[in-house]
């Protein structure tokens, strides 16, 4: 299967994305976000098994998030199969194809306090290997004090930190990773990027770079769907079903090709 693209990458671009681990792609998704959004709506009123919604203490209002409904939405499965999401990603990996891994709705309520910490995706997820791509797309106008955050270069720091729950506890017991630098207190040392972005905008990051979001504190609505893709060279990490999302059915070898149903090729070079 082969996806169209209609909003191609530059080489420069794609340099970025190397070099960075993390750019942003303007208007990218602008034919999708009303798709987008009525996928969003059926998966907050029918929420999956996986999904994972956080209240803050304090009482402010929620953040929602679920994973894994590309297959029962039709319209996140033509987002899919038939939007320039696939070849996008294989251009920025540098790869042949470009492999469905899953996808991530993220809502954050007006006036919500909660964070997204500081971290990297690839210790939760259960696969490996160099090339892969997260798309952060919202569906409302977002502030640049309301932003995804990435730190720049830190993909190629060679080290997967300790993942931890919202609550500060490891995922996974007897983890004796690194911890993460609290990036927070010491922003200066890092080159922080982020943007204000609109409806159909993208925020194109690979797994093993170091982001965060703020709480949303602003009284617009932050829906994000975000796709995530991985390339030729993927490979199965056996997580027991214990990471994010925590595909416990998964009968793959640790270290074998990435290749499975739920995981299917959609553009092939």
């Amino acid at each position: 299967m082969s996806a169209s693209l209609s909003a191609p990458v530059t080489a420069e671009q794609v340099e970025a994305f190397q070099r960075d681990g993390a750019i942003l792609l303007r208007g990218a998704f602008r034919d999708w976000v009303e798709p987008l959004r009525a996928g969003i709506a059926q998966v907050m009123e029918n929420p999956s098994p996986y999904e994972r919604s956080y209240t803050p203490k304090d009482g402010s209002a929620r953040f929602f998030q679920d994973l894994c409904n590309w297959q029962r939405i039709p319209e996140l499965r033509g987002f899919v199969l038939e939007g320039p999401g696939a070849a996008i990603a294989a251009a920025l990996m540098k790869s042949p194809i470009a492999r469905f891994f899953h996808d991530h709705i993220l809502v954050k309520e007006p006036g919500t306090s909660m964070v997204t910490p500081w971290h990297q995706d690839s210790p939760y997820y259960c696969v490996g290997g160099e090339q892969s791509v997260s798309f952060w797309i919202p569906l409302d106008p977002v502030g640049r004090e309301t932003t995804l955050e990435c730190v720049a270069g830190s993909h190629r720091w060679g080290v997967n930190h300790k993942p931890q729950r919202f609550d500060g506890t490891d995922l996974y017991e007897g983890d004796d990773s690194p911890q993460m630098p609290d990036i927070e207190a010491e922003r200066a040392r890092y080159t922080i990027l982020g943007w204000a972005m609109e409806p159909g905008d993208a925020v194109a990051f690979d797994f093993r770079t170091v982001h965060g979001a703020p709480a949303n504190r602003s009284a617009t609505r932050r829906r994000v769907f975000s796709a995530r893709w991985v390339g030729a060279d993927a490979v199965f990490v056996d997580r027991k079903g214990r990471g994010s999302p925590p595909l416990r059915h998964l009968t793959l070898a640790d270290g074998a090709p990435f290749d499975a149903p739920d995981f299917p090729v959609v553009f092939r070079a």
